[in-house]
C-alpha cells in the first residue's frame, strides 16, 4: 500500500486543529477560573521576541490552510488577522478545519514532483511539492501548534500530551 501525500497531511491537520481547539477550551477554563481576563491569555508569549498566543493559533491555522491548497493547485483563502477574543480564535480553526476538508486529495497526491511557489516574508520560495510538504510546511505548522501548547501550559491551563496529540487513531490492547 503507498502512502500518498494527502495522508501524509490532511489527518495530522485536522486532528491537530481539532486538539488546538481543546487546548484553548482548558486554557479559558483555566482563565476562568482563575478569574484572569481572557486577554491575559491571548498576549501570553513564551519569550519577548515570540509570537504571542493569538498570533501562534493564527500562523498554525494558516500553514494548515495555505501548504495544502498550494498543494492542490488553488489559491489558499486569506484570513484576515482580527481575532481578539477565544472565541474568535476557535472561529478561525473552524474555518481552517471547514476549508481543509473541500480540497482535493488527488490533486495533493499529483503535486509531488510540482514546482511549489510560495510568500517566504518580502520574496518568495520555490520547492517541488513533496519538499514543500516534508521540509516546510509540516515544520511549520507544528512548530506554531506547539508553540499554542507550550503557552497554554505555561499560563497555568492544565493540558497534558494527549491534549496535544488529540484523538489519534489508536487501538490500546
Amino acid at each position: 500500500m503507498s502512502y500518498s501525500m494527502s495522508q501524509a497531511l490532511l489527518p495530522i491537520v485536522t486532528v491537530e486543529l481539532e486538539a488546538l481547539s481543546g487546548v484553548i477550551d482548558k486554557a479559558a477554563a483555566y482563565a476562568a477560573a482563575k478569574k484572569c481576563d481572557p486577554s491575559v491569555l491571548l498576549g501570553w508569549r513564551l519569550a519577548p521576541d515570540m509570537f504571542a498566543f493569538t498570533r501562534q493559533v493564527q500562523v498554525t491555522c494558516d500553514q494548515a490552510k495555505n501548504g495544502p491548497s498550494r498543494l492542490a493547485g488553488i489559491d489558499p483563502p486569506k484570513f484576515e488577522d482580527y481575532e481578539t477574543t477565544i472565541d474568535q480564535l476557535k472561529d478561525r480553526i473552524a474555518r481552517t478545519l471547514a476549508h481543509v476538508k473541500t480540497l482535493d486529495r488527488a490533486a495533493i497526491d499529483a503535486s509531488g514532483d510540482r514546482d511549489i511557489v510560495f510568500p517566504l516574508g518580502p520574496k518568495k520560495g520555490q520547492m517541488k511539492g513533496v519538499d514543500y510538504l516534508n521540509h516546510f510546511v509540516l515544520p511549520n505548522f507544528f512548530f506554531h501548534l506547539t508553540a499554542c501548547y507550550a503557552i497554554a501550559r505555561n499560563f497555568g491551563a492544565d493540558v497534558g500530551k494527549q491534549d496535544f496529540l488529540g484523538k489519534i487513531p489508536i487501538t490500546v490492547v
